[in-house]
């Protein structure tokens, strides 16, 4: 069998913000949101972007997107680079890539029935031009999402919080995606609206092949979607692998320190509780050489001097870190 096509490449993507304007309007600083980091994802596949606040996930999105132009690097969209593209050559390829954002309360605008709301990118690309076809697609993908066929007519406010990300995700897939990006899509959500929404995408991927990346700090909801795991700390990711590899062994100490945060049911499974000591270093001045040194306890002379690359510590699983090197 051929190996799914790959819908996304990113390769060195580099996002700086200028901070600290002098009087000329000029930088004195820029803040390393994103500073050198690199992965693919393939149609029907799922890659999780985890780790704390700050770190640059949201960034990461953005870029992708073209929400935010990049710094730096190389971002790929079935072959097509985008980083450099006008907003009018843009166009027609934001068909191909969609975002669900985390507030599902804030994404959708209170003034519009959600006809319109779902309406809107099919009749912008083009897909759905006079109003019988209009309905029919609304109503195709209110089933698809598990929501009553007279949605259409009610706006935003006479929905819960969860069914108001169905709509979110309905909206998304109405101009016929081959991205979604999930910018936290289910952190706003209480514990049993997330396990349907993370359910609900993950029925949707197997039945349309659409490639996703869900950015998320909650390394629980992660292990139940995701094919492969990118954690990032301060700007770099400092371990990739896939799922099982991920969580049955994770071989950086921040990811470690990670998954020994996350609640476990089963005390069995419960790892031995890692604490990091001290605060995230600034994304505007990070630490020389590897920047998880300042709170690793397993820090030792090469962290300070030498910056870790990706490396293959196994089959489908790579990690910066100078331990076991």
């Amino acid at each position: 069998m051929n190996a799914p096509a790959t819908v996304l490449a990113v390769e060195g993507l580099k996002k700086h913000y200028p901070v600290d304007p002098n009087v000329f309007g000029r930088p004195r600083a820029h803040l390393r949101a994103v500073d050198g980091i690199s992965f693919a994802v393939a149609r029907g596949e799922t890659l999780s972007i985890v780790g704390e606040s700050g770190c640059g996930k949201s960034s990461v999105g953005k870029s992708i997107l073209r929400l935010d132009k990049p710094t730096a690097g190389t971002i790929r969209l079935g072959g097509t680079a985008i980083e450099s593209l006008t907003e009018s050559a843009m166009r027609p390829l934001r068909q191909k890539m969609q975002v669900i954002f985390q507030d599902p309360f804030g994404s959708l605008n209170p003034r519009m029935k959600i006809r319109d709301i779902i309406a809107e990118p099919a009749v912008n690309f083009g897909i759905a031009t006079n109003r019988d076809a209009i309905d029919a697609h609304v109503q195709k993908l209110l089933q698809l999402v598990r929501l009553p066929a007279d949605a259409g007519t009610r706006y935003p406010h006479e929905f819960s919080g969860g069914q108001r990300q169905r709509i979110c995700i309905a909206r998304a897939l109405s101009c016929n995606p081959e991205l979604i990006v999930c910018d936290e899509a289910v952190s706003a959500l209480d514990v049993s609206m997330k396990a349907q929404i993370v359910n609900l995408l993950a029925r949707l991927q197997d039945e349309l092949g659409l490639a996703l990346i869900f950015i998320s700090h909650d390394v629980a909801v992660v292990e139940h979607l995701t094919h492969r795991v990118a954690v990032m700390y301060l700007g770099k990711i400092v371990e990739i692998a896939t799922r099982r590899a991920f969580f049955s062994g994770p071989k950086h100490p921040y990811s470690q320190a990670l998954l020994s945060a996350v609640p476990r049911p089963d005390p069995r499974q419960v790892l031995a509780r890692v604490v990091l000591s001290g605060d995230v270093p600034s994304p505007i001045n990070p630490p020389s050489g590897c920047r998880f040194r300042t709170r690793c306890p397993h820090a030792f002379a090469r962290c300070e001097t030498e910056e870790p690359v990706l490396r293959n510590a196994a089959t489908g699983h790579q990690v910066a870190c100078h331990l076991d090197q």
